[in-house]
């Protein structure tokens, strides 16, 4: 019952002190902070917007992409799905072949 307490206590100090560092980390402001912009002068079109909302706005071009990416993959399954099914391999069936 001892060792579980002392355990325990180790976790949890280690665990405050992880937090301690992070904060302290996290609060340390640097000088020659970096700025991180996509360069869009080379781009045209949809590329260009793309960037610019990069450089305007992380929040929304993370949002923006966390909405994209799944519709994406959605689609391209759907389509997959379609394609074989054309070909004729039964994705909806679980009969092996080899029976």
């Amino acid at each position: 019952m001892r060792t579980q307490a002392l355990k325990l206590r180790l976790r949890l100090m280690s665990w405050f002190a992880m937090v301690l560092l992070t904060a302290q980390v996290l609060a340390a402001e640097s000088s020659d902070a970096a700025v991180i912009v996509a360069d869009s002068r080379k781009f045209t079109g949809w590329q260009a917007r793309w960037a610019n909302l990069y450089n305007e706005s992380h929040f929304w071009f993370a949002l923006i992409t966390v909405i994209i990416l799944p519709v994406t993959a959605l689609i391209l399954g759907r389509l997959t799905g379609w394609f074989m099914a054309r070909l004729g391999i039964n994705l909806r069936s679980r009969e092996l072949a080899e029976h």
